[in-house]
């Protein structure tokens, strides 16, 4: 045996060798563990630096998006206001819209429209006001307001404007005119300004009408006029305006759609009176004639003097001579007929001649006054020996009064329509009917043309085969 010296370092040496080999594995544990540390740090780093990068490219691309939407919607406000418009809250519809397009998109926020009523009254127009209220309000939540006499309500200073709700248009589907007024002078591209003097100018005011509809909040406008109303509609959408409108005339004259309100009940008024002359002219042995409205167009006295029995019918369509109108009315007196009914459109006129006016045309205006044709007419005859002449001019008993049943189911229709059109962004659209449907067609195809008496129409055939003279 060893010394105990020895046996200790034996011990000793054998205890370093096991520390030894614990030290080792520590080593090459921590080795390991360094190793695993470098390789995930590495990993971390490598991964934090592509998620930088993309971080990096995304708000890069996202900025520059935004950078190009912000530049795209400043210059649509640009040119907005270039056009007269002063874009505001966000929510509002002009910020929003596409000049020169049919409108806005469907989903663009509405809350307040406003109604006018322009040109004559008809009709009617107060049961297509009340059906726009009930639709926008129960069916789109939407505020309704109405502008006084056409958009004279909107220019003046304080604007006459009235709120339409529920209550406001119970009631209205009987009653005849317009509780909003209306106004055929006053447009807002020939607005009558009147000088110290006396003296009337005509001031295009189209710029700043558009202005102050967008200044109280208003999203769209719906128009209710005929021909000239929808002229002014057209001219205001053009302008970036957000209109939609309603076929009205008693006359029957916008093309593209069959039907206008106010004409039937019109058409009715004529007829009654023709009726109550048939007992006086049969009574004296008289000619009776009637004048009745229609600048360019003679539906009314068309229709109106079939239905209601009348010997001659002369409209502004044909041209007439006087001589045959009175050779028509001696051909009568032999067959044993002594009295004649003559119905003539107050646009009538003599072959080669000219329609005749009351009035001419003054600023603000759009047309001169018609009227005096059934006097001058009634004159001619009696040089002409009949000297039992007599002349009615049923003038505006014709746009008065209730109106019929068809017209205020064809006004209900048009004024429902006319609300959704709104709903689907159909600006510079106007309802319309055909084949008895509610469509929408483009104003300016509506305005294109005059919807006149063509002479080889079902009515003038039908008239003609009854014998009735047209004068020519």
């Amino acid at each position: 045996m060893g010394s105990p010296i020895t046996a200790t370092i034996r011990v000793v040496a054998a205890r370093g060798t096991r520390v030894a080999v614990m030290a080792g594995v520590y080593t090459r544990g921590h080795g390991r563990s360094n190793r695993l540390a470098t390789r995930t740090h590495g990993r971390s780093n490598r991964l934090a630096t592509r998620t930088h990068g993309r971080s990096n490219r995304l708000a890069t691309r996202t900025h520059g998006r935004s950078n190009r939407l912000a530049t795209r919607t400043h210059g649509r406000r640009q040119r907005l206001r270039a056009d007269g418009w002063f874009p505001g809250p966000a929510r509002t519809l002009y910020s929003r819209l596409q000049l020169g397009g049919t409108g806005a998109r469907r989903g663009v926020e509405i809350q307040k429209i406003l109604i006018m009523t322009g040109g004559g009254d008809a009709p009617g127009l107060n049961a297509v006001i009340r059906a726009a209220v009930k639709r926008a309000i129960t069916g789109y939540d939407w505020q309704v307001i109405g502008s006084i006499e056409a958009f004279n309500g909107v220019l003046d200073d304080p604007m006459r404007l009235i709120p339409l709700d529920l209550d406001s248009v119970r009631g209205l589907l009987m009653r005849g005119g317009t509780v909003l007024g209306t106004s055929n002078a006053g447009g807002p591209f020939e607005f009558p300004v009147r000088h110290p003097d006396g003296s009337i100018e005509a001031v295009d005011r189209s710029d700043e009408l558009i202005r102050r509809l967008h200044r109280i909040g208003v999203d769209a406008v719906i128009s209710i006029g005929g021909d000239g109303s929808q002229r002014i509609s057209q001219a205001l959408f053009e302008k970036g305006l957000p209109i939609v409108g309603v076929p009205k005339t008693i006359d029957n004259d916008l093309d593209s759609t069959e039907m206008t309100f106010g004409f039937q009940t019109a058409v009715a008024t004529a007829t009654d009176a023709i009726d109550k002359l048939h007992t006086t002219a049969e009574s004296h042995d008289r000619v009776m004639i009637l004048e009745v409205m229609g600048r360019d167009a003679g539906w009314i006295a068309l229709c109106s003097g079939i239905a209601g029995g009348a010997d001659t019918i002369l409209i502004p369509e044909i041209p007439f001579e006087v001589d045959n109108v009175a050779m028509h009315i001696k051909r009568r007196r032999k067959e044993g007929n002594h009295f004649a009914i003559v119905v003539v459109a107050e646009g009538a006129f003599p072959r080669g001649g000219t329609a005749l006016t009351v009035k001419e045309r003054k600023p603000g205006q759009p047309n001169p006054i018609l009227g005096g044709v059934g006097a001058w007419l009634g004159g001619e005859l009696e040089a002409r020996g009949f000297h039992q002449t007599r002349v009615c001019v049923l003038g505006h008993l014709q746009r008065g009064g209730i109106p019929s049943a068809m017209d205020r189911l064809l006004a209900t229709r048009y004024g429902v329509a006319v609300v959704d059109l709104i709903a689907e962004g159909k600006f510079g659209y106007m309802v319309a009917l055909k084949s008895d449907e509610i469509v929408a067609i483009p104003i300016k195809d509506a305005i294109s043309r005059y919807r006149t008496v063509e002479l080889d129409h079902n009515m003038t055939r039908t008239a003609r085969g009854l014998g009735i003279c047209f004068g020519d």
